[in-house]
């Protein structure tokens, strides 16, 4: 590598606080690993949907949890945090294969009152060493 890549990468290693470049290539590496697992999308995996939304605004409330109803299997858990008196943070852990999880992602986060949502993708593990 090009010795100003590596002085970039060791600063942001540093601030990160890795112990050293090696454990900072592995992670690395297994977030590759990972991304092609989605890629390919035909193993079971795992992935977080972030939504914040107004439970004031019209159904918002009653449309997202109709959405996790009718999606029971592919749901692990759910966190529900109020914000403020309008605003609540719900985190869903999903399970499933890439595609069943992005349009259930999809449906969860375009739904009228989200103002907004984040899916993040993740691994059973399974797959990574």
């Amino acid at each position: 590598m090009e010795p100003r890549l590596v002085r970039a990468f060791d600063r942001l290693i540093r601030r990160k606080g890795y112990p050293n470049r090696s454990e900072a290539i592995r992670d690395l590496v297994r977030d590759t690993l990972v991304r092609e697992e989605w890629a390919v999308g035909k193993d079971e995996t795992m992935a977080t949907v972030n939504l914040v939304y107004d439970h004031h605004h019209g159904d918002v409330t009653e449309m997202l949890n109709s959405i996790e109803h009718a999606h029971l299997s592919m749901i692990v858990s759910t966190l529900h945090v109020h914000l403020d008196h309008h605003h609540c943070l719900e985190v869903i852990v999903l399970r499933g294969t890439p595609a069943r999880i992005q349009a259930l992602a999809d449906r969860l986060i375009s739904a009228k009152g989200v103002m907004h949502g984040k899916l993040s993708v993740a691994t059973t593990g399974k797959t990574i060493v």
